[in-house]
C-alpha cells in the first residue's frame, strides 16, 4: 500500500516502511508524526483519490533524525566592478520512517468494475433526449429564435426625433426660390 502525502508545500510518495526526507517538522527523534494532508491512496483493492484531501486517509510515522542537506553556494558576481558575493545554505531536514498507512473507510473499486459502472450509466444517459439550451432573454432556443428572426421582415430602425426610418431616404428636390439668392435690401422705399 502506498500514499501520496503532502508536507512542507511539497508531496511525496510514500510507503509502509521507507524513510523519507522532508523539510523540518516539529519534534525529537523517536517521536511519531501524524500526516493528515493524504492526497492518494492505493492499494491492491485499488485507489482513491481525494479533490484534493482524502477524508478519514493518516499516514503514521516516526522521526528518525533531524538533520541539514547538502551545502549549496550562491555567488553572484558583477564582471569588472571587483563585486562579489558568496553565501552558503544548508537546508534542515527530518528523516521519517513511515509506520502506517490508515485508508479512508473503503478503498475505491478496481478500475475494471469501474469500466462496467461507466458502460451501465451510459445507455441511461444516452436515453435522454437533449434539448438545445435556451437563452436568458427570450427563453426559446436558439434554433425557435433564429427561424423567428428570419421569418420577420427587416425593417430600417427608427430615429427618437422624427420617428421615421434612418438610412435611405430621398435626397430633397431644390425650387426655384431656394436656388436664387435673395436681393439685397437698399433701404430705398
Amino acid at each position: 500500500m502506498y500514499a501520496v502525502i503532502r508536507s512542507g508545500g511539497k508531496q511525496y510518495r510514500v510507503s509502509t516502511s521507507e524513510v523519507v526526507r522532508l523539510e523540518k517538522l516539529a519534534g525529537e527523534t523517536g517521536a511519531a508524526v501524524a500526516f493528515d494532508e493524504v492526497l492518494m491512496v492505493g492499494g491492491e483493492a485499488g485507489v482513491a483519490v481525494g479533490t484534493p484531501l482524502l477524508d478519514g486517509a493518516r499516514v503514521a510515522g516516526e522521526i528518525i533524525a533531524q538533520t541539514r542537506g547538502p551545502k549549496i553556494i550562491i555567488l553572484r558576481k558583477k564582471r569588472r566592478k571587483n563585486h562579489r558575493r558568496k553565501k552558503g545554505h544548508r537546508q534542515a531536514l527530518t528523516l521519517v520512517r513511515i509506520t502506517d498507512i490508515a485508508a479512508p473507510g473503503a478503498v475505491a473499486a478496481a478500475p475494471e468494475t469501474e469500466a462496467k459502472a461507466e458502460a451501465d450509466a451510459k445507455p441511461e444517459a444516452e436515453a435522454k433526449p437533449k434539448t438545445p439550451p435556451k437563452t436568458a432573454a427570450t427563453g426559446k432556443g436558439k434554433a425557435e429564435a433564429k427561424a423567428e428572426a428570419e421569418a420577420k421582415p427587416k425593417t430600417p430602425p427608427k430615429t427618437a426625433a422624427t420617428g421615421k426610418a434612418k438610412g435611405k431616404t430621398k435626397p430633397k428636390t431644390e425650387t426655384a426660390a431656394e436656388t436664387e439668392p435673395e436681393a439685397p435690401e437698399t433701404g430705398e422705399g
